[in-house]
């Protein structure tokens, strides 16, 4: 049966459905195992949290809870019926929001991106998507929650639509089931140091020991830092090794431009630094990561032609800096 025809609920079932605020409260509460904690979730008072419960209790006629003297604790009926529930109200909030969307502005897209990725990649090139559509917009979050912490990660149609997110360039494994992925840029890192310090070799900084490393991807369990450069290179770890780390690129990048050491980063994303001499290459050894970045959006039917527009035209600007001719032709 198509979903858009389904008639499989019964006349009348409102009439049997208890107060959605009941049942959010239920779920809440359920959740965290605690009317107070519940209660600052959903911005009320314990007391009104425990009215809303004991309501929904009488009305269903089953015990929902088992009262301690400071916490809760649901029963087995209770967490039987959570998870549908909470699929419920996922499938609900994404309905909502795909209605929400078609009323808003239909050549504006969302996009996020970890924070070098966007300022030193995309925000450089982004001129180009609007010279092919000038009447769009495009609202780039740069943020930290666009890199994996595991293969497969909560990447998600529904997570996507609860952050507000139409597309996503991820920092990780490719890994999403049930969503649109394709390979935008192969990471391989490279030692790089300010050209206006000292250090001329590899040798001379191994020898100093001060390495900047970029945490970026430290949530994860894989490393691809200076020790495994130098097992790469065929060079041995300095025993006095200074590993300065950095939460993320753009920090580790304004450090090794201020001459405080030497930075293990993709070329791509410093290519700016590098054409202008500010950064130079220490090595020609590239340390390759199991760790790439993809577009990834929602696995749609029918995505909203700007979300289909915006990924073109990073597959082109991917084919443009491997010196292939891009699919679309770009104005001017």
């Amino acid at each position: 049966m198509n979903e858009h025809t389904r008639s499989s609920l019964p006349a009348g079932f409102m009439r049997r459905l208890p107060p959605l605020a009941a049942l959010a409260y239920f779920e809440v509460a359920a959740r965290t195992r605690s009317f107070a904690a519940a209660a600052k979730e959903l911005s009320v008072t314990p007391a009104a949290v425990s009215h809303q419960i004991k309501a929904l209790e009488e009305q269903l006629g089953v015990a929902l809870f088992i009262r301690h003297h400071r916490r809760v604790t649901p029963t087995a009926a209770a967490l039987s019926i959570l998870p549908r529930l909470q699929d419920g109200f996922a499938a609900l909030v994404d309905a909502v929001d795909e209605l929400r969307s078609q009323g808003e502005a239909k050549d504006v897209i969302t996009v996020c991106a970890e924070p070098l990725f966007a300022t030193k990649w995309l925000v450089p090139r982004l001129h180009r998507f609007y010279a092919r559509h000038p009447e769009a917009e495009v609202r780039l979050q740069a943020s930290l929650h666009s890199v994996d912490t595991a293969p497969g990660g909560p990447v998600t149609a529904s997570a996507f639509s609860r952050a507000g997110i139409d597309l996503a360039i991820r920092f990780g494994y490719g890994e999403y089931p049930d969503m649109d992925s394709s390979l935008l840029l192969e990471v391989a890192l490279e030692p790089v140091v300010a050209s206006a310090t000292g250090r001329s070799t590899i040798a001379e900084v191994l020898d100093e020991g001060a390495l900047l490393t970029d945490n970026t991807a430290g949530r994860s369990n894989e490393r691809f830092g200076w020790r495994e450069w130098c097992e790469a290179a065929g060079k041995p770890f300095p025993a006095d090794a200074r590993e300065h780390h950095f939460g993320n690129g753009l920090l580790a990048l304004e450090a090794t431009l201020t001459g405080q050491g030497a930075w293990l980063v993709c070329p791509e994303l410093v290519e700016t630094e590098l054409a202008a001499g500010t950064l130079r290459r220490l090595s020609e050894v590239a340390l390759p990561c199991r760790f790439h970045y993809f577009i990834v959006s929602p696995e749609r039917a029918s995505p909203r032609a700007i979300v289909t527009d915006f990924r073109d035209w990073l597959l082109d600007e991917r084919r443009l800096a491997s010196g292939q001719e891009p699919e679309t032709a770009v104005p001017g």
